[in-house]
């Protein structure tokens, strides 16, 4: 990445996203802005709140799971949905953001976000009727899938020269904030004697959220945004999905994330049938968590710093690699070694995000890398649950699906073999 002249000012959460990046003067808004000093860490806290809140209404959901099927009378099917969703709702409404970010700055749009994460929990804790519950989680996702997009873009335009640092330091903050809202969220329903509190008290984190990015949304003027659309009209637009950089940005997202939903959602029911205990299954699957939360932060940092990502992408498909055909062969006797390699081979989920500010030049460039490798890798990763659950029911073991996951890391490699070196987006325009 060229670095800024000497003496360009960092531009301030109330910034529209600019048309170029800024090098001799603040964008529209930034005159009323705090100090850079200030407005870096006001950003940077605010970041870090939207993070702890991307994950907890899901893995909050997937502990309550049963609780909610039995209490709004959710079909079998219907229960399958609700665990899809996700994907869908990230996939779907992810592609919109760049739209959304040429016609409101960035803090507006997270104020925005984190009002229908808060809204749609909420609603989804009080109400009756299964079809509703759909809905209002929607609307709950659509505002995660807005900030899944932005974060990567205010990382590029806010630290450009740490973009390893605070990269992992808010996927460390997710990582905290789905561990957690996994790990408290039966104890809260328990607390309560109701399965709507487990979910529910989660909403005043989002709205605890909103505070730091109001002053700057305020700030934001119609007039900043005119310029900025402005400006957008007046170039070309980044298009990812026609470069082989987008492309492949897209398989290595959604090729990591198809193997982390799998885990999540499969790996318990695979020490329960090895001979665990179901408690000690679900310890074993919070381990893989609970470890990705140094690896979250470690990982960024190191792809900041090589010049190319080869070790990195090699290192974590053998961690895999290893860590499958352990569970293939021998699941229960060498169990701890699995958790603790497929923990670092998730360290994929944290190095994709990271790769995305690296291999943008601007601002403009990184959201719209992010929309496109988020928005079609979910929708790959949204099979991954699926399949290994259709190749455990056909087969009763485990070797067809781990077979199935292996293939998908294959796939994944050859992927990150093709983001390894230093490019970027705009020049494959």
């Amino acid at each position: 990445m060229t670095p800024p002249p000497a003496g360009t000012p960092v531009p301030t959460a109330g910034d529209a996203v600019p048309a170029e990046p800024p090098r001799a003067a603040e964008p529209p808004g930034a005159a009323a802005g705090p100090s850079r000093a200030t407005g870096g860490l006001l950003v940077l806290a605010g970041m870090l709140l939207v993070a702890l809140n991307l994950r907890a209404a899901m893995t909050s959901l997937g502990a309550l799971l049963d609780e909610v099927r039995v209490g709004l009378a959710l079909s079998g099917a219907m229960a399958g949905f609700v665990t899809t969703l996700p994907a869908i709702a990230f996939a779907g409404l992810g592609a919109t953001t760049p739209w959304l970010v040429r016609r409101f700055s960035p803090a507006r749009l997270l104020v925005l976000a984190m009002l229908a994460l808060t809204v749609g929990q909420v609603l989804r804790a009080v109400t009756g009727s299964a079809a509703m519950f759909l809905l209002t989680s929607a609307l709950a996702l659509a505002g995660i899938a807005v900030a899944n997009i932005l974060l990567p873009m205010l990382v590029k335009q806010h630290f450009p020269h740490r973009t390893g640092l605070v990269t992992g330091a808010y996927v460390m903050t997710m990582t905290l904030g789905a561990t957690v809202a996994a790990a408290s969220a039966v104890p809260v329903a328990h607390a309560f004697g109701s399965w709507r509190a487990g979910l529910g008290v989660w909403a005043g984190l989002a709205a605890v959220a909103v505070l730091p990015w109001l002053p700057a949304a305020l700030r934001s003027r119609s007039t900043a945004r005119r310029a900025t659309r402005g400006d957008a009209r007046s170039r070309p637009g980044i298009r990812p999905g026609r470069t082989r950089l987008g492309w492949a940005m897209a398989v290595y997202f959604g090729a990591q994330s198809l193997s982390g939903y799998a885990i999540m959602g499969w790996l318990a029911q695979l020490f329960r049938d090895a001979g665990f205990r179901p408690q000690d299954a679900g310890l074993l699957l919070a381990g893989v968590t609970a470890l990705g939360v140094p690896i979250a932060l470690l990982m960024p940092a190191l792809a900041g710093r090589l010049g190319t990502l080869r070790p990195l992408i090699f290192a974590l498909t053998a961690a895999s690699s290893l860590a499958y055909l352990g569970l293939a062969f021998a699941p229960r006797d060498g169990a701890v070694l699995w958790v603790v390699l497929l923990a670092f081979g998730q360290g994929a989920f944290p190095l994709i995000l990271t790769t995305i500010g690296l291999r943008a030049r601007t601002a403009d460039g990184t959201v719209a890398l992010s929309a496109f490798a988020q928005s079609t890798g979910y929708l790959i990763a949204a099979l991954g649950p699926l399949l290994v659950g259709i190749f455990y029911g056909a087969t009763g073991g485990w070797t067809a699906p781990i077979g199935f996951l292996l293939v998908a890391l294959m796939v994944q490699t050859s992927a990150g073999v093709l983001i390894a070196r230093p490019r970027y987006i705009e020049d494959e325009r």
